[in-house]
């Protein structure tokens, strides 16, 4: 079997251990990194833990699962995927921090892989998608620990929330049937809905806003049955720089409660032209919220309903 082994390194302008901490805390890669959708901590356990992972190669979503070790007292994270995605049969490798002076630092990142079967052309593939997302994630990596600072207060999550009288389930069903929102939701123009991989969803949409005019959007979606849909939006807006979102749906004592929660980082080069010269930050992040938010509570009112009418029906 041939095992092909490859190293990437960029020089970033933080102390060590900051950039460490970044990677430890690998539930905010979907934030820095551009092919991460979603990330999952299955169990934790020391400074070991297993991890799930959905991300972009190529033009694909994958996911897999991963063990990692953390070491941060030699600011080395090893990795190994516990499950790998066709075509590749086996991958590891290594995140090193090396100190430069006080405030920089050497990030390499290590990877070993090898093909199922040998295959030249799935090897080829994985060259590729290993290539260019080292440069996407180690640029991102520099890009957002040295912004850090700077866009903290640009960075912010809400979340809208509906009780409802009937099934958690039902209100689940609604937003993981995204390709009937055409139908269902009157602010949805047109819907495109493909799952190739059970509970890994591309959803493409044409949305309508209260001029008249509809704008075109797309996201991956990791479904959790029936309890939580996380995704990520790949086609922003002109105000944003990035849109995660969770929705989640439970069950309580007062109802069924579904709730959409959004995270989002302004694009603040980009605020003039859309809001005006004399539009300030607050303006935007208040713009945002009240766009985000108001889809939202669209789409949770009519699971709601959806729901409640079920329940009704069921008696």
């Amino acid at each position: 079997m041939t095992t092909r082994e490859v190293e990437h390194e960029i020089t970033v302008g933080a102390p060590a251990p900051a950039v460490y901490r970044l990677l430890a805390e690998v539930v905010n890669w979907p934030r820095i990194f551009p092919p991460t959708i979603h990330v999952d901590q299955v169990e934790r356990s020391g400074d070991e833990e297993r991890i799930r992972i959905w991300a972009t190669a190529g033009d694909e979503a994958k996911n897999w699962t991963s063990r990692r070790t953390l070491d941060p007292d030699g600011l080395r994270i090893t990795f190994r995927q516990e499950t790998s995605a066709p075509p590749v049969a086996a991958m590891g490798g290594a995140w090193i921090i090396e100190p430069l002076g006080e405030r920089d630092s050497r990030v390499r990142l290590l990877h070993d892989y090898r093909a199922v079967d040998d295959d030249p052309a799935g090897l080829a593939w994985i060259d590729d998608a290993v290539d260019r997302n080292s440069r996407s994630e180690l640029a991102a990596l520099r890009t957002n620990v040295e912004a850090a600072h700077a866009a903290e207060d640009l960075t912010f999550s809400f979340t809208d929330s509906v009780t409802v009288t009937g099934g958690a389930k039902d209100l689940f069903d609604f937003v993981d049937e995204a390709g009937r929102w055409a139908e269902r939701l009157p602010h949805v123009a047109s819907v495109r809905l493909t799952e190739d991989t059970p509970g890994l969803q591309t959803l493409e949409m044409d949305t309508r806003a209260k001029d008249g005019s509809t704008h075109t959007t797309k996201s991956y979606r990791v479904t959790f049955p029936h309890h939580r849909i996380a995704y990520k939006q790949v086609t922003l807006p002109a105000l944003l720089t990035l849109h995660t979102g969770i929705w989640t749906f439970e069950e309580t004592a007062n109802g069924a409660v579904a709730s959409s929660q959004h995270t989002v980082t302004l694009n603040t080069g980009n605020i003039a032209a859309v809001l005006g010269p004399e539009a300030t930050t607050d303006d935007a992040r208040k713009y945002v919220h009240t766009a985000l938010s108001t889809n939202s509570l669209a789409t949770l009112g009519h699971a709601k309903e959806y729901a409640e009418g079920l329940a009704g029906e069921r008696g």
